[in-house]
């Protein structure tokens, strides 16, 4: 007897990070692959890259292929928590609510100050009255 409740069955699909580099650089692909698969599995298709190194001018660069991220959320591919981060940053979806608790956590906590102390035998720097 057939259920009148329709059935979806699962894509098993997730978009991740998938990590590429060296071990002090690190550098990211932004992969479709089946959640079963390892991060160094076969990958169905890259629709974007991440470097998670900031560059000279403190910038963290995204590409994205928004076409491709929309087919495959419209397949039923499921998304990480860095990838959702990434595409809430972008306008592409809401905010991700990790990034709020981040940037809460940041507002809050003062920056930290560094104590300077003063090397025996060497003048203070004139521009610095306190040491």
């Amino acid at each position: 007897m057939a259920s009148a409740i329709p059935t979806f069955t699962k894509v098993g699909k997730v978009i991740r990070l998938n990590r590429h580099g060296c071990t002090n650089r690190p550098f990211y692909h932004i992969v479709v692959q089946k959640t079963k698969d390892n991060q160094d599995g076969p990958v169905i298709e890259q629709v974007g890259s991440f470097d998670a190194m900031p560059n000279n001018s403190n910038e963290k660069l995204v590409a994205l292929n928004f076409e491709r991220i929309q087919y495959w959320l419209s397949q039923g591919a499921g998304l990480s928590d860095p990838v959702a981060q990434l595409l809430g940053l972008s306008g592409f979806l809401p905010n991700h609510p990790r990034t709020l608790i981040e940037a809460w956590r940041n507002r809050r906590e003062p920056p930290r100050e560094r104590k300077i102390e003063a090397i025996k035998g060497v003048a203070p720097p004139l521009d610095n009255p306190k040491l």
